[in-house]
């Protein structure tokens, strides 16, 4: 899986896009437990970083990448271009959830010459 390249441009480096296969995507919601909003809780009060919450974002990163490039392999792609990560939260009734989602283009590719 890693064999497919990943760009935030619309170019992969060295290659020639050949074909564009479609739009692909990957979504990933984290509920946060109440240890975590505690924990974040008392960062908004005294400052500094959440580390819990970053963990949570890098692993939805992580996540949705690698659905990213099953996407673009079930379409038998070997990259994808403008990859695109968007974050946001839903929260209301005393809870809250951490959602991403990431989008690209598939493609084929050849090498350059």
């Amino acid at each position: 899986m890693e064999a497919v390249l990943l760009s935030t441009t619309f170019v992969l480096p060295g290659r020639r896009i050949s074909e564009s296969l479609g739009i692909v995507g990957a979504e990933y919601v984290m509920s946060t437990n109440i240890f975590v909003d505690w924990a974040a809780g008392i960062r908004d009060v005294v400052g500094g970083r959440s580390e819990s919450y970053q963990r949570e974002l890098r692993t939805a990163r992580e996540e949705c990448l690698r659905e990213l490039r099953r996407e673009a392999l079930a379409l038998n792609a070997d990259g994808v271009v403008g990859v695109n990560f968007n974050y946001s939260e839903i929260s209301g009734g005393g809870k809250s959830m951490l959602f991403m989602v990431v989008n690209g283009t598939a493609v084929k590719s050849v090498a350059r010459t």
